[in-house]
């Protein structure tokens, strides 16, 4: 075990709020795991990318890297006789063709020291007093992820469809499917540890050993007001605001997603190419890129229909060229509904719990780390590659061999 001992990562604001519920702060803890994707699963991975879909290969090895660190960071908690761990964490670092799955966290202590960790939650410690103070109980930290791909069998039949102005239905079916299994993953991750509902869901989409992945990372908690529910509530609101809408008598229902692949189409790309040469709005951009988007938070509010919200709080839409005259839009949110007798342990929040506490330390040189902090706006691009590129040279090879029988 290391020997630090007075080391923790929780700033000021942070163990202001741990004084308020009763808590002090502990240790820094890291646990890693170095793991290399090896060749047969090389060749799997490659070839369920070629496939389409989830590249499971790719989602098992980052998964098990992932528990593995997380697993070792606990039991060095364990070992500081921690209540728990606040801040949990996930980075990943490229070693020559070995990755490195990195867990932190800090621990956070009690009045007695404890044999047993009792909880650990994806939110730092001013969240952790936000959550609190909302009546939501911490039990476990929890993830959910997939790799996917399009894939040569969806960029076959897409690519007939971008012929034609319209949402494409194999790319936005492949998307929604595979961005639902992170979602359904977290879920019964936090069903495991007896949780009615994961909190603070954060989406996070990168590049990945040659797929995309889609993680959410969260806190599976339990609420008395929510009762034994056979799927978790689940909720991507920060826990600032799961606490003012907590106030309001608001409770959380669903993390809802909505899913829209479109396409310019070719007769839509060569009218909207002239236009620009003139200058002025391109009517046909302009129309396309609204009703993808009106369909994306169309089915978002079905979705939260379905569930008997109320309403859905908290909405962003990404949106992803996807290259080749794609555009993918995904709208996100929570479904949230009024219930009875619902409110905060406190009427307002100590300013210590919702400022943000400024970056001291600023590195902008290039190193070996992937940053899961951000969703990348490129990397569904990225997606389209593989694929894409497969595609034009059997075009390039037949183009070929038709000139050579002619010639001959």
């Amino acid at each position: 075990m290391p020997g630090h001992k007075k080391v923790t990562g929780l700033s000021g604001n942070e163990i202001y709020c741990l004084s308020k519920i009763g808590m002090r702060p502990g240790q820094l803890c890291v646990g890693n795991s170095v793991v290399a994707i090896g060749v047969a699963k090389g060749i799997g991975a490659s070839l369920s990318t070629l496939g389409g879909g989830e590249v499971r290969e790719v989602t098992d090895l980052v998964h098990e890297g992932r528990m593995k660190s997380f697993n070792r960071m606990a039991a060095e908690a364990k070992h500081y006789g921690g209540a728990g761990i606040t801040g949990v964490s996930f980075s990943l670092i490229n070693h020559g063709g070995n990755i490195e799955f990195i867990s932190t966290g800090s621990t956070v202590h009690g009045d007695h020291r404890s044999s047993e960790m009792q909880f650990s939650t994806s939110g730092n410690a001013q969240q952790f007093y936000c959550q609190k103070d909302a009546g939501f109980d911490p039990l476990h930290f929890v993830f959910g992820n997939v790799a996917y791909s399009i894939g040569l069998g969806g960029s076959l039949g897409g690519a007939f469809k971008q012929l034609s102005r319209g949402e494409v239905s194999q790319y936005t079916e492949i998307f929604d499917r595979t961005r639902h299994l992170a979602l359904e993953r977290i879920s019964s991750h936090a069903k495991q540890h007896g949780a009615n509902a994961v909190i603070g869901i954060q989406t996070t989409i990168a590049p990945l050993l040659g797929a995309q992945e889609m993680m959410m990372v969260g806190t599976a908690s339990h609420h008395p007001a929510l009762g034994d529910l056979p799927v978790p509530v689940t909720c991507d609101m920060t826990n600032e605001e799961l606490w003012n809408m907590v106030n309001l008598g608001y409770m959380p229902i669903k993390l809802v997603m909505g899913v829209s692949v479109y396409s310019l189409g070719l007769r839509g790309g060569i009218l909207s190419a002239l236009q620009s040469l003139g200058g002025g709005e391109v009517s046909g951009l302009t129309e396309i890129l609204y009703e993808a988007r009106e369909k994306a938070l169309a089915r978002i509010e079905r979705d939260a229909e379905a569930c008997g919200a109320d309403e859905v709080v908290g909405v962003k839409i990404r949106v992803y060229d996807l290259g080749a005259g794609l555009v993918e839009f995904m709208a996100i949110g929570t479904a949230v509904k009024k219930m009875a007798g619902v409110s905060t342990k406190s009427e307002n929040l100590p300013p210590q719990a919702i400022i943000q506490d400024r970056e001291t330390f600023v590195d902008v040189t290039e190193g070996g780390a992937l940053s899961l902090d951000s969703t990348n706006a490129q990397s569904a691009r990225k997606l389209q590659r593989g694929p894409a590129s497969f595609i034009g040279f059997i075009i390039f090879i037949a183009y070929l061999f038709l000139t050579f029988k002619r010639g001959h």
